[in-house]
């Protein structure tokens, strides 16, 4: 580590000329992006890069088949957007750190944890909430299928529990108990009410992909 430091023949350290090569690397990438003025909603993209405002800018989301605007900042993930800016609170924040699956979406017909995905990343796709998963006013055969095997307690995670049994039917049809354990294994129940959950997820299994 040492070696970090010592002064190369014309004086600069091999710590000041990586620093200096980094800056140098990423100034070239935001050379010909115009400059974003404080408070400014709007996106700019040049030389095939967006720039967000740090301040927020707006976006539009397809949520549940909906063409949605929200203002977002950089680091606003897809959770928060949904539920803190466009009020669809189905979708539950528990661990914040995609390790509990309570804030499951569906992103393109593939679960994902909306508190790990940026809202930025998510425009251009077909975003499903737990609001959305009914058709028609009638819940989907999960959805039917927790209510008729009474799975839940506290009921905090099952929004959760029930995308993923969605997208993982979608993928796998039919599915047996034990695949139906390991395709669940994402998602916490802190109650324990697994063996109902189960229950309902082998009931809705038999009915294939909605």
């Amino acid at each position: 580590m040492e070696r970090d430091h010592e002064p190369t023949r014309d004086g600069f350290s091999r710590r000041q000329f990586l620093q200096g090569a980094g800056g140098a690397a990423a100034g070239s990438v935001l050379v010909g992006l115009p400059a974003l003025a404080h408070g400014d909603q709007t996106a700019t993209t040049a030389q095939g890069l967006t720039r967000y405002s740090a301040s927020g800018a707006n976006i539009t989301l397809k949520i549940n088949g909906q063409p949605t605007s929200v203002t977002v900042t950089p680091d606003t993930t897809l959770l928060h957007a949904v539920r803190e800016s466009l009020q669809l609170t189905g979708t539950k924040e528990v661990c914040d750190r995609g390790a509990c699956g309570a804030c499951t979406m569906i992103v393109d017909g593939r679960s994902v944890n909306s508190c790990m995905l940026l809202a930025l990343d998510a425009v251009g796709h077909e975003i499903t909430t737990i609001e959305g998963l009914s058709a028609g006013g009638h819940p989907d055969p999960v959805q039917q299928a927790f209510i008729d095997h009474d799975a839940c307690q506290c009921g905090y995670c099952i929004p959760g529990f029930v995308m993923r049994s969605r997208a993982f039917l979608n993928e796998t049809p039919a599915a047996s108990r034990e695949q139906i354990k390991q395709g669940l294994c994402g998602n916490i129940c802190r109650c324990a009410a697994y063996t109902r959950i189960f229950e309902a997820v082998s009931a809705a299994a038999k009915g294939g992909p909605a």
